[in-house]
């Protein structure tokens, strides 16, 4: 046991010295590492102080080359501040030179006024002075005047006034007249170019197309057959189309008579179409009657669409181009209006082309100038009022609607396109044979007229020549002067307008002429 004990105890004194060995031999591992570890802080240290420095160096020298660039600048700006001041310096040296001369200048022209007022003050006090002499001697000239005279002074003026103004108006006659004669000379050549120009490059192929009244039949049996049993027919008739049948003793004619040439127009193809189809009773009737008016009112479509086409417009309101279509079944004096309005809506776009005016304007309002007559015999009112109503109903512009309202010269034309569809309008109506008045009538309007021209002071004859297109006035030489002769046209023409009514225009001339005679024996 004591051996076991002497092991035991052996072992543990060697474990106890191992442990002591093995303690001292880690704490000098442990010194040299701490050793170690403090050589790498005071490197690290070191380097952080070297880094430190150099950051250091850096920073002060980025902040001394901020520094200087900012003093260049200021220095810069400064520079600048300094020429921009010099610069205003020597403007404000500049305007007060300037201003010394300006009120140097005034000054001046205060002496000089004041000198000028002094002298006029002086001039005055002698123009005083010489007016009281004159009024004194106008005095006593009136004075001896009215003694040598035995007149007063205010007849002597009276006198005085009226022969002055009788010279006056010689004088102003006589300028008028050279005036006018130089104004027509030039007015008239140029006139007669352009409508020569128009005339000749729009010869219309005008045909007297009127709405016929009348239909035709081939037999006088027809007109049986056309009136029915107890007239049931001919009723029919009558309340289908809206136009009175009259069948008299005429033979082998039926008489159309209705206000609306439309409602005739389709009264007269419808009865055509009856007679040829034999079929003659109120169903027939009917059925025909409908199927003619949609004819018609295509055909009345297809007119308006093919003469706003062929005049190149554009934008004009359906309903106007179905008045249009309307006009060819509308005659004035015989003159079918849709071939008229186109033959204006050409001459009035010629015309204007010619004088470098808007030629589109031109042809619109001519073709619509008329367009009140489609409709007159339904509103009441001149052709001209209804015509521009309707235009500005459908939104055609202030010019067309103007010259509509003023084609046949009733008001002032805005524009020079108003004045040419006036023209062209007259130069359409005026030409020879293209309408046609009652015999009755025209002996009338030529019987006015002469009377019209006689009643002027002066006048020894007159005669109404070209079908009353111009009258010829001869004059008395020893009443009247030339430049009264140039009043009495003026006055004549002003007074065949208010008081005669007459389609185109009529020309008025008057003569004066003196003869003297002598026999030699």
């Amino acid at each position: 046991m004591s051996d076991y004990l002497y092991i035991f105890i052996a072992l543990a004194v060697g474990l106890a010295v191992g442990s002591v060995i093995s303690f001292i031999y880690n704490k000098k591992g442990l010194n040299q590492k701490l050793r170690e570890n403090e050589q790498k802080a005071k490197r690290i240290m070191e380097e952080a102080q070297r880094g430190a420095e150099t950051l250091r160096k850096e920073t002060a020298l980025e902040v001394k080359d901020k520094i200087f660039h900012a003093k260049a600048e200021a220095e810069k700006e400064s520079k600048e501040r300094r020429a921009e001041l010099n610069q205003l310096d020597r403007r404000l040296h500049q305007r007060e030179e300037m201003l010394d001369k300006k009120i140097e200048h005034l000054e001046k022209k205060e002496n000089d006024l004041n000198r000028k007022e002094r002298d006029n003050i002086n001039k005055e006090k002698v123009l005083n002075e010489k007016t009281q002499n004159y009024d004194r001697l106008i005095k006593e000239q009136t004075t001896l005047l009215e003694r040598l005279s035995g007149m007063g002074a205010e007849e002597a003026k009276k006198e005085l006034l009226a022969k002055v103004a009788e010279d006056s108006r010689f004088d102003a006659l006589k300028v008028a007249k050279r005036v006018e004669d130089e104004v027509m000379e030039t007015a008239d050549k140029k006139s007669k170019e352009i409508l020569s120009l128009a005339i000749q490059r729009y010869a219309s192929d005008y045909v007297g197309d009127i709405t016929v009244s009348t239909v035709t039949l081939p037999n006088d049996e027809m007109k049986g057959r056309i009136i029915g049993r107890e007239g049931r027919n001919i009723r029919a008739m009558e309340a289908a189309t809206g136009v009175e049948l009259i069948v008299d003793d005429t033979p082998e004619t039926v008489l159309l008579s209705s206000f609306d040439p439309v409602r005739r127009e389709i009264a007269r193809i419808s009865l055509e179409r009856l007679i040829a189809d034999g079929r003659i009773h109120p169903a027939r009737i009917e059925e025909i009657v409908e199927k003619v008016k949609k004819e018609v009112e295509a055909t009345i479509k297809e007119e308006g669409e093919k003469a706003v086409f062929d005049l190149g417009l554009h934008g004009i309101h359906p309903e106007l181009i179905k008045l249009i279509g309307r006009l060819k079944y509308r005659t004035s004096y015989a003159q079918n209006v849709l071939q008229h309005s186109k033959e204006v809506a050409y001459l009035a776009g010629i015309m204007a082309g010619e004088l470098r005016v808007d030629t589109k304007l031109a042809k619109r309002a001519g073709i619509l100038h008329d367009i009140g007559k489609a409709v007159d015999h339904e509103i009441e009112g001149s052709h001209q009022d209804i015509g521009a109503n309707l235009a500005k109903k459908h939104g055609e512009n202030t010019k067309v609607v103007n010259a509509i309202q003023v084609h046949h010269d009733e008001g002032d034309p805005i524009s020079v396109e108003a004045s040419l569809v006036a023209a062209a309008d007259a130069l359409s109506a005026a030409r020879p044979g293209v309408r046609k008045e009652t015999i009755e009538s025209y002996l009338k309007r030529l019987e006015k007229l002469e009377k019209i021209a006689t009643s002027f002071n002066g006048v020894n004859r007159c005669y109404a020549i070209q079908a009353g297109r111009e009258v010829r006035i001869m004059v008395k030489p020893e009443e009247v002067n030339d430049e009264v002769c140039a009043q009495i046209s003026r006055d004549l023409a002003k007074k065949i307008e208010e008081e005669l009514t007459y389609p185109g225009q009529i020309k008025v001339i008057v003569i004066r002429e003196s003869r003297y005679v002598e026999y030699a024996k």
